[in-house]
């Protein structure tokens, strides 16, 4: 007992008057630490996933190095959830303010879903296009206390409008789900969008967009990328917890995807890589939005989509 005694008392010792680590050395520990956990999570084979970005998984709990999202475990169960959009109007008026509800249910009980996880800072996220391409809006629908989501619009013109919802319903995964609204008008209202290629550079509110070279050799149903660069580099900053929002709608806006940068990088200017599979050939308007001193931009271009390399682009 004596001796375990006195090797106690010289370790409070040492302890006690023991110089602090150097910050330098800790500064390299905790970059060590943060290089390992992306190698874990860049592991194909663990355990746990990213409910925003599946192809990001790790061997132990923690957070994307994408998107900042906790990681889950196990196999995500991919459950469509229903929603029932409510218009009221029932027929909406040109400039007009009409209510968007979205009505939840959980497809297992059939029961309203009033509880969310939070994606890039916001409950819900919804997207508004005409069916020209010629509106776009990304707001975030509210509610009052428990009740459903509700988006206040006014519609600018008349024809058809898609409506995409993007959230995280507890116990679920990611939701993408889109509806339709019908504006009443003459039947020109109603022509589909007729896109020509448009990939030239951009001024928006207070910065410069160059969508870089390689975005006019996109195949249907193959992996692209599309490259942004943002100036200037000064002042930029992250919007709704990413450095960027991506939505892509074909020119039919059957299929709208919304997306956040895979990788960015700071040279001249701000590096903003977005990687997608675009599902079929044709024409894609693909809005991106950022945010610089305290500005939030949204720029537009039009990407052809080819169905096969052996024919020529749309």
């Amino acid at each position: 007992m004596a001796r375990l005694t006195i090797i106690l008392a010289v370790a409070m010792f040492c302890f006690i008057t023991a110089r602090p680590p150097d910050p330098r050395m800790l500064a390299a520990i905790e970059a060590l630490d943060i290089n390992h956990r992306h190698e874990l999570e860049a592991e194909p084979d663990g355990s746990y996933y990213c409910p925003m970005d599946p192809d990001v998984r790790s061997v132990r709990p923690g957070r994307c190095s994408r998107c900042g999202m906790t990681l889950v475990e196990g196999a995500p169960d991919l459950l469509e959830f229903p929603l029932q959009l409510h218009v009221a109007p029932a027929v909406p008026r040109v400039a007009e303010l009409t209510r968007l509800t979205f009505d939840l249910k959980d497809p297992r009980t059939q029961q309203p879903v009033r509880n969310f996880q939070v994606v890039h800072e916001k409950l819900f996220h919804a997207f508004v296009v005409s069916g020209d391409l010629s509106y776009f809006v990304h707001d975030h629908p509210e509610r009052d206390g428990d009740n459903d989501f509700h988006l206040d619009v006014r519609f600018p013109k008349p024809g058809m409008y898609r409506v995409l919802s993007d959230f995280y319903p507890a116990g679920g995964t990611p939701q993408l789900i889109t509806n339709t609204v019908i504006v009443p008008g003459d039947d020109n209202a109603f022509a589909p969008a007729q896109l020509a290629v448009d990939v030239a550079p951009k001024d928006t509110e207070n910065a410069h967009v160059t969508l870089a070279a390689g975005a006019t050799n996109i195949i249907a149903g193959e992996p692209a990328s599309l490259d942004f660069r943002i100036g200037p580099l000064d002042g930029l900053e992250p919007y709704l917890g990413a450095w960027g929002h991506m939505l892509a709608a074909s020119a039919d806006l059957i299929d709208m995807e919304h997306h956040h940068p895979t990788s960015t990088e700071d040279r001249k200017e701000k590096h903003m890589r977005f990687d997608l599979i675009f599902p079929r050939a044709g024409m894609y308007r693909v809005w991106v939005q950022f945010q610089r001193k305290g500005v939030v931009n949204t720029v537009a271009f039009n990407v052809p989509v080819a169905e096969d390399r052996r024919l020529p682009l749309p």
